[in-house]
């Protein structure tokens, strides 16, 4: 599974009684005509941990049936372990490329029961898993290079921002596996961080960003390519920054300001579900000046 570009993780929009398959596609089909990557759908942006299987199936099958093969599909796979098999084998009937093994969350284990949390996914389904160290699943390098070795294991994306122990993680996996093994910087807002995973070598990353302000993530992606610094600072000081200012006002903001932005760019996805919770009336409108903001920097 080779991926590049901007990689897309879409929100998941709720009607009552589930997923809203309508705005999904929309939203997708929007997302499709900015050329990403790939679409890691039900995942952190996605609001994974708030989805039952059922769910979980209609976003994944809605994903695979709109990219129509144009880009991977990854889903995601996690939380309590049965759970996390039961969406591991669904993501693979329903013609998903791939599996993003999201955190078992509250439960924290060692090391041998992390890996044996992955083995387990392993067996249920046949398709190749990217690793998502985060929150509760912590892969010290020697795990990470065991993994690796299973040739179904293709890459492991970074939400935790210690890049300590991630340089010893992609020294140990690269000596195990080789160059090509894939490595994500999955940072909420991980634009921001870019430049000092780019430092590593890590050049691919999760936008959330995408999802509501393509036209932004894009002129990123390709200034930070290009190795346009000016364009790269113009976006990070105008829109990125205070973006992940307003960010860290409210746990849960990392994912409840991209289905804001989302509906402010007027595509009817709903609201996030509890325990986040929509942004106030006066975040709202920082957060569209923000929208303004960035795109305004793209066009200047």
């Amino acid at each position: 599974m080779d991926l590049s570009g901007v990689l897309f993780f879409p929100v998941t929009p709720f009607e009552p009684g589930g997923v809203d398959v309508d705005a999904l596609t929309t939203h997708l089909e929007h997302g499709l005509g900015f050329g990403p990557g790939g679409v890691f759908v039900a995942c952190g942006t996605g609001e994974f941990p708030a989805l039952a299987l059922r769910e979980h199936a209609d976003a994944v099958r809605t994903a695979v049936g709109v990219t129509g093969g144009r880009v991977p599909v990854v889903a995601g796979a996690g939380g309590p372990l049965p759970h996390a098999v039961d969406c591991a084998r669904q993501a693979a009937d329903l013609g998903a490329d791939g599996l993003l093994v999201m955190p078992p969350y509250l439960a924290a284990g060692p090391q041998q029961g992390l890996c044996a949390y992955v083995d387990e996914l392993l067996r249920a389904s046949p398709l190749p898993v990217i690793l998502y160290q985060r929150g509760t699943a912590r892969f010290s390098p020697e795990s990470a290079a065991e993994l690796a070795r299973n040739p179904k294991v293709v890459g492991l994306k970074d939400g935790t921002g210690d890049l300590d122990l991630l340089h010893r993680v992609t020294l140990a996996v690269r000596d195990a596996v080789g160059d090509d093994f894939q490595f994500f910087n999955g940072l909420p807002t991980a634009e921001f961080s870019m430049p000092a995973y780019r430092g590593l070598g890590i050049t691919l990353y999760s936008s959330a960003a995408f999802a509501f302000v393509p036209e932004v993530a894009t002129a990123f992606h390709a200034a930070l390519t290009d190795g346009d610094s000016d364009t790269v600072t113009r976006l990070l000081n105008t829109f990125y920054r205070p973006l992940v200012e307003l960010r860290d006002r409210v746990p849960g903001y990392a994912v409840s300001l991209v289905k804001a932005g989302v509906r402010l760019r007027g595509q009817d996805i709903g609201s996030v579900r509890p325990p986040l919770a929509d942004p106030d009336d006066e975040d709202r409108k920082r957060l569209e000046q923000l929208i303004e903001q960035g795109l305004a920097a793209v066009d200047g």
